[in-house]
């Protein structure tokens, strides 16, 4: 599914027939923890390099220890969870996002009977699992006051607009990136992404304009993802804040 073009994901993720289950392995789970009924639907997916995007849902439960399978950028829509390694808790509440560095020692444990995620997952089969002793470190919860102590100006400006940045997780691999960026009003020329991104829209709006002339109109709250090669243009009227994960590879 390696197309090029913008894509909008929808407000709760795709419903009846857009989500489909998948195959679970009960020996993945912790002694008396139920076995999950997962669902998933991808809106991108380009295998050659290990990279999904999309929606996932699943039922409570409570994972074995183990490396994490990859580096991952979540949103979640509905739910809680907590990311437990080493006695140490991680919790993520609905609203939040997060990022999970590939082959940590964690466990994902879930008492909400329910939980849908939008996702970027960058999980290569082919590549050996990392050996990571600890998990300290390796979820980033988001948050927005620390990363705007954090922005700082970027060092060349774009599209007549001035941009500020405030990374927040790179992989080990340093193939992607999640943070925080934000910018004054600026309009880009047409041309093609040169990485893939997954955006999640925080403040101001966002005018995307693909070369077939179709345009469209980001707000706050709202998600999206352009696959690399996408010829498109970008156009801000207002000051604009998101975050952002970028696969570069």
């Amino acid at each position: 599914m390696t197309k090029t073009g913008v894509i909008r994901f929808e407000p709760n993720g795709p419903v009846g027939n857009g989500l489909q289950p998948m195959e679970v392995d009960p020996a993945g789970f912790a002694p008396g923890s139920d076995v999950p009924e997962q669902t998933i639907h991808a809106y991108f997916s380009d295998e050659s390099i290990g990279l999904t995007v999309g929606v996932w849902t699943t039922t409570g439960m409570t994972e074995k220890p183990g490396p994490y399978p990859g580096d991952e950028f979540m949103y979640l829509l509905e739910g809680r969870l907590d990311m437990v390694s080493d006695g140490e808790t991680v919790p993520v509440e609905t609203g939040q996002s997060f990022a999970v560095r590939n082959g940590i020692p964690v466990s994902w444990t879930q008492e909400a009977p329910f939980l849908r995620k939008f996702f970027l997952l960058l999980h290569d089969e082919k590549k050996a699992v990392p050996e990571i002793d600890s998990a300290k470190g390796g979820v980033v919860v988001m948050d927005p006051v620390a990363l705007e102590e954090k922005l700082a100006p970027e060092a060349e400006s774009l599209g007549g607009g001035e941009q500020r940045d405030a990374p927040a997780f790179t992989n080990d691999d340093g193939t992607m990136f999640v943070g925080m960026w934000e910018t004054t009003p600026f309009e880009t020329e047409m041309g093609p992404f040169s990485v893939h991104e997954m955006c999640q829209i925080l403040e101001g709006e966002a005018i995307i304009t693909e070369e077939d002339g179709t345009e469209h109109r980001f707000g706050p709250g709202e998600f999206l993802f352009i696959p690399k090669g996408t010829v498109c243009s970008w156009k801000c009227d207002v000051p604009l804040r998101k975050y952002y994960a970028i696969v570069d590879m």
